[in-house]
């Protein structure tokens, strides 16, 4: 099993993982990667990406974007953070971190997580330049951003085209018409099952 190393890959231009939120479906399986490949096993409350579901057809995601100037590591009070000097990576020094949170709670992204099993902090690392949650999406609805101006801009398109999709699909069912819903139900359920058959394989 692949572990999470103290020092990032070098990475030389600052980049981060962001989502198209009109293409996720909230199935959470980036979280599942995430918590596979960091720590060994399954479990989401350990992953470094977090899925949001503001509304059944609006999901997002939140993972660190490794700013130009982080508040975290200002916030932190032990000095337990750092940025990598290529490509803004964060590192956290385990032994100066003492879980107090200050800067989970000066993110403006929700991007620092908190591992309840040793009382850190935990951050996206880019898994050395190819993140896996962005490569079992099965929905590909996680891309790599180079800049936050591009990711807001996804997000407020998917917002401004709620209003037009929650249209389309109450004429559908209004007319009883549910063979398109039934048909992309099943094929995002094929698309999940392909890309866990996937992430057995590799294990």
């Amino acid at each position: 099993m692949i572990m999470s190393k103290s020092e990032p890959a070098e990475i030389e231009t600052r980049r981060f993982v962001s989502i198209r939120p009109d293409r996720c479906t909230g199935c959470g399986l980036c979280e599942y990667v995430c918590s596979l490949e960091k720590n060994g096993y399954p479990n989401p409350a350990f992953s470094r990406i977090r899925v949001i579901r503001l509304t059944p057809l609006l999901n997002t995601a939140m993972t660190c974007r490794f700013c130009d100037d982080p508040p975290c590591v200002a916030a932190c009070p032990r000095d337990a953070l750092r940025q990598s000097e290529k490509g803004n990576l964060l590192i956290v020094d385990e032994q100066k971190c003492d879980g107090c949170g200050w800067c989970i709670q000066a993110c403006p992204h929700g991007g620092l997580v908190m591992n309840m099993e040793k009382n850190i902090v935990d951050v996206c690392d880019l898994c050395d330049g190819e993140p896996k949650c962005v490569e079992f999406c099965p929905e590909e609805a996680l891309e790599i951003f180079y800049d936050d101006e591009a990711a807001d801009k996804t997000l407020i398109q998917a917002i401004e085209g709620l209003p037009e999709e929650l249209e389309r699909l109450s004429g559908l069912i209004k007319k009883r018409e549910l063979a398109e819903i039934f048909m992309t139900a099943e094929e995002r359920a094929k698309k999940l099952e392909s890309k866990l058959e996937e992430l057995l394989k590799k294990r």
